[in-house]
């Protein structure tokens, strides 16, 4: 048995399907593997999605020490979001995820003009 977030689980994967639950979090953590971000630049980069959904999947992210939240004392207030430990090591499966999209896509679609994600992630 598993024991985290005041949640039992049988299995690991059910412990990791119940943090990723959506598109969203997969998303968020992409786009912070480079460099910390503020929130207009996640959610420009992220343009599909809305402010508030953003704001609640940070704070989702933030409560189970996937991305920390860091508040700067400025006037306006300037808060910058960054992946913790735990988070970065999710950039290999995200890498893989990465490739395998494309592999799916050259397999069983096309793939026109400019893509979304940059491969430069993986400069690392």
């Amino acid at each position: 048995m598993y024991f985290v977030n005041d949640k039992e689980f049988k299995c690991s994967v059910g412990v990791t399907l119940d943090i990723f639950n959506d598109k969203w979090k997969l998303s968020i953590i992409w786009h912070l593997l480079d460099n910390d971000k503020r929130f207009k630049e996640l959610h420009q980069e992220i343009s599909e999605i809305t402010q508030k959904t953003l704001t609640v999947k940070l704070r989702e992210l933030e409560s189970k020490n996937i991305i920390h939240r860091e508040v700067f004392p400025e006037v306006p207030p300037k808060v910058v979001y960054s992946l913790t430990p735990i988070g970065k090591k999710l950039r290999p499966v995200l890498e893989s995820m990465f490739k395998w999209g494309i592999e799916y896509v050259e397999e069983f679609g096309t793939i026109n003009g400019e893509n979304a994600c940059e491969i430069g992630k993986f400069n690392t």
